[in-house]
């Protein structure tokens, strides 16, 4: 970060008069998740992987400021310091929910300093707090936009009759603004123990019990965009609270039921009740955030209704409304889902929030089952359809990602490439509170076994059956397949390590048959213990190594790469006749600026491809015949406007 933001901003809270002092309004404590795996903490990984690595370190110490610059530019942090009278003037923005690229910036810089510590930027984050302290109203209401000038919403889609408060809950983002809030509150509590920013989510919080319900005095309805069912529970895991807890399902329980409301229809999930919804319809990202609320319910609350809805939805969007990239939702009207195997490519949208809304539904899931077509999914669209979504200098962004582009369609809200920022400025935000979590995602525990969930290199303190152990790994995954993890247990001991036996590896693209290998190539994975080959077979997707393990265990595990093919079920009327390139976990793409020939370009698995790395976008393989050459999907368009095909003609399959 540079000084200078600090200061400035540090300079701002004197000159104001401004208290980044706590006063806390609850005890805190922890309640039970009821998951029965738990994500290896971050704080407890380090990640030395020379492809994720880079990525972090660009939003830490690039895209964290850049934004907090557009925010400023853009009047965000203006609008908290208008709406509790330290300036004048009116809301700053063109959306209702501006409020959340602050507390998603601050999010994403509190997972940095878990993993990375750094006073300027702790100092810069109380800084921050301490301003959005000041838009928050005497009785915890907090929505900026509407304290400064009720009848004059910035969005005209937000209805006024009244200019009072929840007068338009399908589009206010009342609701909404407070999920985001708590989501970050949450994390910068974890991150520093400080309770300055949990103090006012918990205020707000409580007034969203006081007026949410049934009953006396309380309004009946549910959000118009999901997000604050997840926050609610995470303050309810962090207090104890159940208040917290019970608003979260009361506003899940109400979703599709007219007696409650005037629903707001497929659009927000809101046709039919959720435990009745079998098919993923509507705004892509307002789903996935309701799937992983509902999730965290049927895990606390051991609600049988609420998984089997979760595992329906989740056979649906896989199977039938998924990219090969992993991203989610075809249309960009209403950002929205299609319907079953509509995935058009040029048109795709495909938004970046709805990538991460996915990885942590899924993660969700994983948590509850072990199942290890969740990372699967997760794996897919983390090295495709999301980081797609920051460019190679991490100051341009992807709203939507296409899969296919004509250099002429500006499938980006207006551009046909990446964009500096948004009127609508979620996806940035939204990368910057998950990209430093992304070591989060690497390893897992349960009380019996620990997981190695991804392949990145990393070191990892794991407190497990009274003991720490290590686990060292190395590996240029996704380059190439070879992986080595020494295992350091502080006393000789048994136990189980589950590696995961990745998708591609396993000849899978996704679970279902949406995609299938059209090629016979399939090298199976090995495995050896300190030089000695293992003979052991994947179960369910996992190698499962249970021994007696000692200090400086070593194991290597080598998933073969090769180029892939893949093919589309015959259903998905884009992809007929056509085949995507993939090598290990990447998905391919050719570019009009490496291919003279563009327009020409046809797959045969029959050909021959060549596999090398080369110094362009950062170092990546590319893919090379005597016809093309392919890159990296995510590091599509970092060289200019020009044409781009995930999908290409096919020929013998």
């Amino acid at each position: 970060m540079k000084t200078v933001n600090t200061i400035g901003l540090v300079a701002l809270i004197f000159l104001l008069g401004l208290s980044c002092n706590s006063d806390t309004a609850q005890n805190v404590q922890e309640a039970q998740t009821g998951y029965q795996i738990q994500a290896v903490d971050i704080r407890n990984v380090k990640v030395t992987d020379q492809f994720w690595l880079p990525v972090i370190k660009r939003v830490q110490e690039k895209t964290i400021e850049y934004a907090i610059e557009k925010c400023a530019e853009e009047g965000r942090f203006d609008n908290f310091l208008m709406a509790g009278g330290q300036m004048e003037g009116t809301t700053r923005g063109e959306m209702p929910f501006d409020d959340t690229d602050v507390y998603k910036i601050i999010e994403g810089a509190s997972n940095s300093l878990i993993s990375a510590p750094n006073e300027e930027l702790e100092l810069l984050l109380d800084s921050l707090i301490a301003i959005i302290a000041v838009g928050q109203e005497e009785d915890g209401y907090l929505t900026t936009w509407r304290t400064i000038d009720p009848a004059n919403p910035p969005a005209p889609w937000v209805e006024v009759k009244e200019g009072k408060r929840w007068e338009s809950l399908a589009a206010s983002h009342e609701m909404y603004n407070p999920g985001h809030l708590y989501e970050a509150a949450y994390t910068h509590y974890l991150a520093t123990g400080k309770q300055n920013f949990l103090d006012i989510a918990l205020k707000n919080a409580d007034l969203m019990v006081r007026t949410f319900g049934d009953g006396d005095n309380k309004i009946a309805t549910v959000p118009g965009h999901q997000i604050i069912e997840t926050g609610l529970i995470k303050l309810y895991r962090i207090t104890g609270n159940e208040e917290y807890l019970n608003l979260a399902k009361y506003f899940l329980d109400n979703r599709g039921n007219p007696e409650n409301h005037p629903l707001f229809g497929p659009y927000s999930q809101d046709h039919i009740p959720v435990v009745e919804q079998d098919e993923v319809v509507g705004h892509a990202v307002r789903a996935v955030y309701m799937y992983a609320a509902m999730t965290d319910i049927a895990a606390i609350m051991d609600d049988s209704a609420y998984l089997a809805a979760v595992h329906n939805l989740w056979h649906n969007m896989v199977e039938k409304k998924m990219y090969i990239t992993g991203g989610i939702g075809a249309r960009h009207e209403g950002e929205s889902f299609g319907e079953n195997y509509e995935l058009p490519n040029l048109t795709a949208y495909s938004e970046t929030c709805a990538a991460i809304g996915d990885v942590y539904w899924n993660q969700r899931l994983f948590n509850l089952s072990g199942d290890v077509k969740y990372f699967d999914v997760i794996e897919r669209t983390l090295y495709n359809g999301l980081i797609s979504g920051l460019s190679l200098d991490g100051t341009h962004f992807f709203y939507p990602n296409a899969l296919e582009s004509d250099g002429k369609y500006q499938s980006n809200r207006g551009a046909c490439t990446r964009q500096g920022w948004f009127d609508c400025s979620c996806c940035p935000t939204n990368i910057i509170r998950f990209v430093p979590a992304i070591p989060g995602l690497i390893y897992s525990k349960s009380d019996e076994e620990i997981f190695v969930n991804l392949y990145a290199s990393s070191e990892a303190d794991i407190d497990f059956e009274g003991q720490m152990i290590k686990l060292s790994q190395s590996t240029n995954y996704p380059w190439d397949g070879r992986v080595e993890i020494k295992v350091e247990p502080e006393e000789d001991s048994e136990f189980t390590i589950k590696l995961r036996v990745p998708g591609w590896s396993r000849n899978e693209v996704l679970p279902g048959d949406l995609y299938t290998y059209a090629d016979s190539k399939n090298q199976p994975a090995s495995l050896t213990i300190n030089g000695e080959p293992i003979d052991t077979e994947p179960i369910d997707g996992y190698f499962i190594l249970k021994r007696q393990w000692k200090n400086n265990d070593v194991i290597e595990i080598d998933f073969p790469m090769e180029v892939r093919f893949v093919k589309a079920n015959e259903k998905v009327e884009e992809d007929k006749g056509k085949l995507s390139l993939e090598y290990g976990p990447l998905v391919y793409a050719v570019e009009e600026i490496d291919n003279p020939g563009f327009d020409a370009i046809t797959l045969s698995v029959d050909d021959e491809y060549t596999v090398q790395k080369e110094d362009i976008l950062l170092g990546v393989n590319t893919i090379t015949n005597s016809q093309l050459k392919a890159i990296p999907y995510y590091a599509w368009s970092n060289r200019g406007v020009g044409k781009m095909k995930v999908w290409l003609e096919g020929k013998q399959f």
